[in-house]
C-alpha cells in the first residue's frame, strides 16, 4: 500500500479521496443547516417547517436539491451560454478552494501553502 501511494496515480488517488472527504463533510454540514434554518424560519412564522421527506423532514434540502438537478434548464435568450454555464461551477471551485487550506487535523490539510 505505501508503495502504491508513492506513485503518481497513488498520489492521485489519495488527493481525490481527500478532496471528496472535504466535499463530503461540507455537504452533509451544509444539509445540517439547511434544516435547522428552515426550522427556525417556521418557528419565526408561526408554521410547521420541513416534515414531509425522510424522518423528521431531514431530507427535504436534498428533495430541493434533487428538484434543481432535474429541473429544465431555461438559458435567457440575450446571454452568453458558456458564461451562463461556467458561472456556477467557477463559483462552487473557488468556494471549494478555500477549504482546501483549512488544516482539519495536526498535519492534515488538503493543500499547503507554505
Amino acid at each position: 500500500m505505501t508503495e502504491f501511494l508513492a506513485t503518481p496515480l497513488g498520489t492521485a488517488v489519495l488527493i481525490a479521496a481527500q478532496t471528496l472527504l472535504v466535499v463530503g463533510f461540507v455537504m452533509i454540514s451544509m444539509l445540517f443547516l439547511v434544516y435547522g434554518d428552515r426550522k427556525i424560519w417556521a418557528a419565526v412564522q408561526m408554521r410547521r417547517g420541513p416534515n414531509v421527506v425522510g424522518p423528521w423532514g431531514i431530507l427535504q434540502t436534498v428533495a430541493d436539491a434533487a428538484k434543481y438537478v432535474f429541473k429544465e434548464i431555461i438559458i435567457p435568450a440575450g446571454s452568453d451560454r458558456p458564461v451562463f454555464f461556467l458561472a456556477p461551477m467557477l463559483s462552487f471551485v473557488l468556494a471549494m478552494m478555500a477549504w482546501a487550506v483549512i488544516p482539519f487535523n495536526d498535519g492534515w490539510v488538503l493543500a499547503n501553502i507554505q
